[in-house]
């Protein structure tokens, strides 16, 4: 077995190569750039090693400087975990040039199924249902127009290199197609040094189901079933499960023994994935094949309890598969969760800074439920502008759908993350929504269902006394805590009392508190719910029992309350005396400042351009401007009529959250 690897990558994929690596006895090298200095992955590997800059494309993903670092440190294999490298075919030749082995499939399988436009071709040669589409290079725009128009809208523009939603967009007329190629091809040359775009019909409805296949050097191959990624945002995979509620065993069976055909048709050893559209009637139609690890392999790994990196080192050190299709049995169910560091409430915009807080889950394994969280970023740590904004992948495991998903919902509750924006609110919408809990959802799933984007969800009546309730008896612990310190009550100058008044989200509920030993009995809206936890004030996190059932939620103090934050509401808790509550309905509401004639900057980012300028009238849905953060573009648009009167910012200049970037008469 290899003795040393490298990992040519960063952040948690290269921290979940080094666990496996390290349970084999095997030895690590990191590589690093000025930005990932303090990175987790440098901390957990043997040996670490600078390469350059923060762009990726001056460090991670310039071949020489990795070469240099694999000879400077003697590894004898690289693990090229997902995105940067993993599907260069030029790495890849450097590689076996220099007589290192690389952990992932032949080059020549690269070339023929890495690259988006050549798999197609090939697919479509072994009588393969592919999705309709021009798989010659695209010139330009106008180009990409004459092709939209003859192939019919709605289209999808990809880079041929692309991965991870990075260099995608979809376009419904020619505006779109022009846009969106100019967009699509600047976006794959910084991500992945490839600007060659392709375009395909976008299928309306469809459902995206992945094989994940493994094949070792002696011919052998196996598909270790689907996973499930409908539920994606901008292209961009956020929840994904195994195995998928939609598929039966006569449809998963093609599928397998497909994708494994395909994969045996160019030689390919290592774990690929190959991913298809899949109609309401079952039929499925070839994608693309990824040659690498997916970023979702956990769930795989959790339902056929086989470690795909151990079993990817193995076959490139040149040992056969250890299973045979018959062994590979489906155990249980799996969930997995992409947490990003994207804030939901500004139209999911990247967010970047220090983590202030960052208290994953317990990971747990049990036999009836699992908790995974693969990460690569620590309390205290850094998000970098320069880098894709995935911050963890929590996962669940249990045996059967519905409670996987309840086993999610928890660890989501429990999941603490301060001092950036990011997506759990969202996560724990998406877990709680009736068409992902149903299973009968589609790639439009998030389109369809948060049209306007997500402001948070509204809470049950039913949910809001079991908060209510929980937040009067915590309050009470509060209000006995205080007057104990103050020594008032040691003198009965103060007794706390037993009747509160609780306002959230718009809603006011008369509570009276019955305390003993192990909790309280709480009635509150004509109902009586018995409390109990162990929360005391000033803990973040409250694990409480609300007539037997968890009820997890984070904590923070506010002037008379609580902030509470539970499956995707945000919402402030006031918990008074009948004598406050009646004087603060008559307080006036605090109004927020006008920002309506001031485009701001979303998020941390660079502008790469203008597109008006002073005295332009400008219409509703027209371009503004272009951000760029964390490898994506985004362009800024008009929400309503008007002229441009002054503009702050031009291309080139770097900007914070809210800055001014123009301003409207």
């Amino acid at each position: 077995m290899f003795k040393k690897i490298l990992i040519a990558n960063r952040g948690e994929i290269a921290c979940r190569v080094i666990k496996t690596a390290k349970k084999m006895g095997i030895k690590t090298v990191a590589i690093y750039s000025d930005a990932d200095r303090n990175a987790m992955h440098v901390k957990m590997a043997d040996e670490a090693v600078h390469i350059g800059p923060s762009p990726a494309n001056q460090s991670y993903i310039v071949i020489d400087k990795v070469m240099a670092a694999i000879k400077q440190t003697g590894a004898e294999a690289v693990h090229p975990g997902y995105g940067f490298l993993s599907e260069n075919a030029k790495f890849a030749e450097a590689l076996e040039a220099a007589g290192v082995a690389f952990i992932g499939p032949p080059k020549g399988a690269i070339l023929a199924m890495g690259d988006k436009i050549t798999s197609k071709k090939l697919a479509q040669e072994a009588k393969v249902s592919t999705v309709p589409g021009y798989m010659g290079l695209i010139d330009d725009a106008e180009h990409a127009v004459k092709i939209s128009n003859e192939v019919g809208y709605p289209v999808m523009i990809k880079a041929s290199a692309g991965g991870g939603g990075k260099g995608m967009r979809i376009a419904w007329n020619d505006a779109e197609a022009r846009e969106g190629f100019q967009s699509s091809k600047n976006e794959a040359a910084n991500s992945f040094g490839d600007d060659r775009i392709f375009i395909e019909k976008f299928v309306t409805q469809p459902r995206h189901i992945e094989m994940q296949v493994l094949c070792d050097k002696h011919g052998n191959g196996v598909y270790l079933h689907e996973r499930e990624c409908s539920i994606q945002r901008r292209q961009q995979k956020v929840v994904e499960e195994a195995p998928s509620p939609f598929l039966d065993e006569e449809t998963r069976a093609a599928m397998g023994a497909q994708s494994v055909a395909l994969a045996k048709a160019v030689d390919y050893s290592s774990a690929g994935t190959v991913e298809f559209i899949v109609d309401g009637d079952r039929n499925f139609y070839f994608l693309e094949m990824n040659t690498r690890l997916q970023v979702e392999h956990p769930v795989t790994e959790l339902i056929t309890g086989i470690d795909l990196v151990e079993q990817m080192i193995r076959v490139a050190y040149g040992e056969k598969l250890p299973m045979k299709q018959e062994d590979l049995k489906i155990n249980g169910w799996a969930m997995e969760s992409r947490l990003y560091a994207e804030d939901p409430y500004r139209g999911f915009l990247p967010s970047i800074g220090r983590l202030t807080r960052y208290r994953p889950p317990a990971e747990e394994a049990h036999a009836d439920r699992a908790v995974r969280n693969d990460t690569g970023v620590y309390e205290g740590g850094e998000i970098s502008m320069y880098y894709d904004p995935m911050i963890a992948k929590l996962c669940t495991w249990a045996p059967t759908r519905a409670t996987a998903i309840e086993e999610m919902r928890l660890a989501l509750d429990s999941f603490e993350v301060e001092g950036i924006g990011h997506n759990l609110p969202f996560l724990a919408a998406v877990y709680d929504h009736e068409k992902f809990t149903s299973g009968n959802m589609t790639t439009a799933f998030i389109e369809e269902e948060f049209p306007d984007g997500f402001d948070g969800t509204t809470l049950s009546d039913d949910m809001l006394m079991r908060i209510g309730a929980a937040a009067s008896a915590m309050h009470r612990v509060a209000e006995i805590r205080r007057t104990r310190i103050s020594g008032r009550m040691d003198n009965h100058e103060r007794v706390v009392g037993a009747d509160w008044t609780v306002n959230l989200q718009g809603q006011s509920f008369d509570t009276v508190i019955a305390a003993d030993k192990s909790g309280s009995t709480v009635t509150i809206g004509g109902k009586t719910l018995r409390v109990e936890g162990d929360w005391t004030p000033g803990d973040p996190l409250a694990k409480m029992m609300v007539d037997g059932t968890p009820l997890v939620m984070k904590i923070g103090k506010i002037s008379g309350g609580f902030r509470v934050r539970y499956r995707g509401a945000d919402l402030k808790v006031h918990v008074r005396t009948p004598r406050q509550a009646e004087l603060a309905a008559l307080m006036p509401e605090k109004v927020a400042p006008d920002t309506s004639k001031l485009l701001l900057c979303p998020m941390p980012g660079l502008i790469v351009k203008v597109d008006v300028a002073v005295g332009d009238e400008v219409q509703e849905g027209q371009a503004l401007c272009t951000v760029e953060a964390m490898k994506m573009e985004n362009i800024l648009r008009a929400e309503k009529k008007g002229t441009v009167s002054k503009i702050n910012a031009s291309a080139g200049d770097s900007l914070a959250v809210d800055e001014i970037i123009m301003e409207f008469e």
